[in-house]
């Protein structure tokens, strides 16, 4: 698909009504319901999560799973978005990716220059990671953190692409959950054309928008509501058709499990994180705030 059938196919119409938010790790898009079967909820079941391991010191906030082991992605606040969670000044803003094994034992760090790292990607020999604060964008750096790329979302303002809540490497594609689009962006790696889109699953209680992983031929989300307190949360899970983005099934996670971020899938099982920090609540008011934790269907 060319970028100008892209266009015309209907993403245009969507960026006609959307409104730019600030660029914090965890902001809402906008909701309602969209589509033919808006007044049909999809399947559904529910989940509870498990704890692994914590992470490496920090707030993890994107993971990526290859044959190495587990990558995470770290996420930083400064300026402005520290002092409104009222958190000190980062000594240094660069933001590390950690390869760990399935303990949590530290394997490898990466330095990137991303900022407020809100999802990742590793493929091509490369470390993907999504950035949710100027300069946004994409940033592709080698294993021996040397930055290779820095490219915006497409189709959005040559400086300003919009954030990225998530990220996942799959069949030599990027997929990108593009804040500004409010979809999950398929894209070339190498040209950045865009080739294929899926809008955000849209329900008037589910307005937040987090990681995405693969599983044979779909894609899962973690989408969310609008929350003042861990306690109030009532995230949920959605998997699309990769190849029709149809909404197959979504999935309620049971009271009292985890604050998910990121996901990634392993071995038939989905992982995620939890970053400690999320938009509207007291820092680290999540009971597992810094874990990795494994997603069971009950």
């Amino acid at each position: 698909m060319t970028k100008r059938e892209f266009l015309t196919a209907g993403i245009g119409a969507g960026l006609a009504l959307a409104q730019r938010t600030p660029g914090f790790a965890q902001q809402s898009s906008a909701a309602g319901e969209t589509g033919a079967d808006s007044n049909r909820r999809p399947p559904f079941r529910r989940a509870k999560t498990t704890k692994l391991f914590k992470s490496p010191t920090g707030y993890p906030n994107g993971i990526a799973v290859t044959p190495d082991g587990l990558w995470i992605g770290e996420q930083k606040l400064s300026g402005a978005q520290a002092a409104a969670y009222r958190l000190p000044e980062p000594k240094s803003l660069t933001e590390e990716a950690w390869l760990v094994d399935w303990n949590g034992k530290l394997l490898r760090t990466v330095s990137t220059p991303s900022r407020n790292t809100s999802g990742m990607a590793v493929g091509g020999g490369y470390v993907w990671m999504v950035a949710n604060a100027p300069p946004e964008g994409v940033f592709q750096v080698d294993m021996d953190s040397r930055p290779v790329s820095h490219r915006q979302i497409p189709l959005g303002p040559a400086g300003d692409g919009g954030g990225c809540h998530g990220a996942l490497w799959q069949d030599g594609k990027l997929w990108i959950a593009s804040l500004r689009l409010r979809g999950n962006l398929r894209v070339d790696p190498k040209t950045r054309e865009p080739e294929f889109f899926i809008p955000f699953y849209q329900a008037p209680d589910r307005v937040r928008y987090h990681g995405i992983a693969w599983d044979d031929g779909s894609i899962w989300q973690i989408v969310g509501n609008d929350s003042k307190r861990y306690s109030e949360y009532r995230p949920c899970l959605v998997r699309y058709d990769a190849g029709t983005g149809k909404v197959l099934e979504t999935v309620d996670f049971v009271p009292g499990s985890s604050d998910p971020h990121g996901l990634a899938m392993h071995d038939g099982k989905l992982i995620s994180c939890d970053a400690g920090i999320h938009p509207g609540w007291p820092n680290n008011d999540s009971p597992t705030a810094g874990w990795i934790f494994q997603i069971d269907f009950i």
